[in-house]
């Protein structure tokens, strides 16, 4: 196993994980972050479909690039660039990270997860999320926790404002952090809205021995 291999599945599973955590009982949003909230709200709602390339870094400055595939409700994909055997993808219930190189499958609910918050436009903001100061009106920054599962981590989005995306904003990106502080960064670009994206988007092949075909 090489280095980049070694450090990048850290920062995919640093990711993964931090995604995943369960939210049941977050903290509320302070009263005046109220109408930003909204404006994320109703850019979650406006957004059917989205693809992106991504850059994702971690702690150590490395760098790796993808393609982002989302689907509301509850569908998303990160498909790393060639070379590296990791694959995340949620399908609408579950979301699964697969290492094809040591040939292991690790799964966990999306509905409770602070990625949940991009997949289901429905879910209340104001009941888990705050919204950080950014010293410009034009960047949006809505961190999402469980102050009772700190083990979950912290992840924060950021948008811009951006007349051309629907409900004014566009995901700019967000910061994955777990419980040891490692920091895992997505970068967005070359967003794209409403377009059509077929469910065999969000299909795998299972590497785990006898066990192979679709799953999810």
């Amino acid at each position: 196993m090489t280095l980049k291999t070694q450090i990048t599945r850290l920062a995919a599973w640093t990711l993964a994980p931090v995604a995943a955590a369960g939210l049941a009982f977050g903290a509320p949003a302070i009263a005046q972050s109220s109408s930003t909230l909204a404006s994320v709200q109703s850019h979650l709602k406006s957004t059917s479909s989205m693809t992106a390339n991504f850059v994702q870094t971690d702690r150590n400055g490395q760098r790796l690039n993808g393609q982002l595939t989302l689907k509301r409700p509850g569908k998303i994909r990160f498909q790393y660039q060639k070379g590296v055997p990791l694959l995340i993808v949620g399908d609408g219930s579950s979301l699964t990270m697969i290492d094809y190189e040591v040939k292991q499958v690790q799964r966990w609910p999306v509905k409770n997860s602070p990625l949940g918050a991009l997949l289901d436009p429905d879910r209340d903001l104001s009941k888990y999320a705050k919204v950080l100061p950014t010293g410009n009106d034009d960047v949006l920054s809505v961190e999402v926790k469980d102050p009772k599962r700190p083990e979950y981590g912290t992840i924060t989005m950021v948008f811009v404002r951006d007349g051309a995306a629907p409900g004014g904003l566009r995901l700019r990106g967000w910061v994955a952090l777990d419980s040891q502080n490692n920091r895992t960064r997505i970068d967005l670009s070359n967003q794209k809205f409403n377009v059509a994206v077929a469910d065999s988007a969000f299909k795998w092949t299972d590497p785990r021995p006898k066990q192979r075909g679709r799953a999810g």
